[in-house]
């Protein structure tokens, strides 16, 4: 098939024709991230094959935006000289994040190809726990002390500010290095000259410790508009800034991971158009494993029950909808409760509160479906059906809003991941527990 002169040239198509010509003039043709993406939606190994065509100034800004796994196979492609210059270029955060996660052979090759201020960077950010703000912020700071003029601190932006990563938010420390506040460069540029740095610092300014998850320190900067948020040693020396592009990766990571997990599903790391079916299959078989295990509820539920439904088979006929309706506002408020701890709107003490809230809404929710079961109900069935519906839709969907706002929060005290246990579980919970509530109400109201 020929491709249509409107349609654009895909970097994909150029390496599978091995067409070297067009694949330059595509390189210079777009920036560094779609570059990146088109990389990210190729076999690695097949992406090596343009990377190598990269001048050396985009080479680093687009290896930097590919995804771990594809930054090891390119590495290992490359010979020693290439090899040693990337990982040396690369902000040191990234370095240590790509080292983590690369085997031990690769790692130890990047360690020994490093010079020694940059392994020493490297190896002291390693030094942290996984997934603290120590392993993603960055070193490469600008520091200034407290008792200098503005002056001063200018020649020492200008000085050592190409070496930073940033120089939007400078830290000013005192004689112990220990953190005394942040001051903004804009701030500088507009003060006057000979004004101590001590009188500008913003003392108040939000920071956080090293050990702390790096995930809390990134919505910490999403919730302040913050540019860079200092990090800090547990004697309050400073140690590193945690930068708003790798808060944003965070926050992603965090909100991508939360997403799979709410489907039932374990996270895949990649390029969605590069990961294989396979991997795709496995990731979602797990949880789909276990939910149909759980499912096994719901059918002892209509054995129990099955006494009930041959005397009356009319109620058959609305388990699908009572089933589905409770499933439903569990995982409305599974998701919500999920997303308000994320963000920190929500707290595991606020357990209580959330519960009675929740039921409430539960409740409204239920009232607003009930009148509408018990008109439809009453046009197919017997009246006193309908109102067995009705009453089991209120009393159900009040049931589905607490049990699914109070698990991600339990989740959360027992230390585990509240989207782990969000929609999907608590659909199947509520799908068994809600039979219970339909047929007792049932035989209540009709006496059977």
């Amino acid at each position: 098939m020929t491709q249509s002169e409107d349609e654009p040239v895909e970097l994909a198509d150029l390496v599978a024709a091995n067409d070297l010509i067009g694949m330059r003039l595509w390189l210079a043709e777009h920036p560094f991230y779609e570059i990146a993406d088109a990389l990210a939606r190729m076999d690695s190994a097949l992406a090596v094959v343009p990377f190598r065509l990269l001048d050396k100034e985009r080479e680093l800004e687009v290896f930097e935006e590919l995804d771990p796994g594809q930054q090891q196979e390119i590495l290992v492609s490359l010979r020693d000289g290439a090899f040693r210059e990337l990982l040396e270029k690369m902000e040191p955060d990234d370095r240590a994040r790509l080292i983590e996660e690369a085997p031990a052979k690769i790692a130890a090759r990047a360690l020994a190809g490093l010079s020694p201020a940059e392994r020493r960077m490297t190896a002291a950010l390693l030094g942290y726990p996984e997934e603290s703000v120590g392993r993603y912020m960055t070193p490469e700071a600008v520091v200034l002390h407290r008792d200098i003029t503005v002056a001063r601190a200018l020649e020492v932006v200008r000085a050592k500010g190409a070496a930073a990563e940033t120089v939007h938010v400078l830290p000013v420390v005192d004689a112990g290095r220990r953190l005394a506040g942040t001051v903004q460069l804009s701030e500088l540029v507009t003060s006057s000259p000979d004004t101590v740095l001590k009188d500008l610092v913003d003392v108040f300014a939000a920071r956080t410790y090293a050990t702390e998850p790096a995930e809390d320190a990134a919505r910490l900067m999403q919730e302040a508009n913050l540019v860079a948020l200092p990090v800090v040693d547990s004697e309050e020396r400073f140690v590193g800034l945690l930068t708003f592009d790798d808060a944003l990766e965070l926050i992603e990571a965090a909100d991508t991971e939360d997403i799979a997990r709410q489907s039932g599903a374990s996270p895949v790391s990649g390029h969605y158009a590069a990961v294989g079916v396979l991997r795709l299959a496995r990731a979602r078989s797990v949880w789909l494993l276990l939910l149909i295990v759980a499912s096994t509820l719901t059918v002892n539920v209509m054995q129990g029950f099955e006494a009930t439904l041959e005397e009356v088979t009319a109620l058959a006929l609305f388990v699908p909808m009572l089933t589905g309706t409770g499933g439903n506002v569990g995982s409305q408020s599974a998701t919500a409760i999920v997303r308000a701890l994320a963000v920190g709107e929500v707290r595991i003490r606020d357990l209580p509160r959330v519960a009675w809230k929740e039921s409430r809404v539960g409740l409204l929710l239920g009232v607003m479906l009930a009148l509408i079961a018990l008109a439809i109900g009453s046009l197919l069935v017997d009246p006193w059906i309908a109102v067995a519906v009705a009453l089991s839709v209120v009393a159900i969907c009040t049931w589905a809003a607490v049990i699914g706002s109070t698990m991600p929060l339990l989740a959360r005290r027992a230390g585990v991941d509240p989207a782990v246990v969000s929609a999907p579980l608590v659909s199947t919970l509520v799908d068994a527990t809600g039979l219970l509530i339909y047929f007792s109400v049932a035989r209540v109201v009709l006496g059977v």
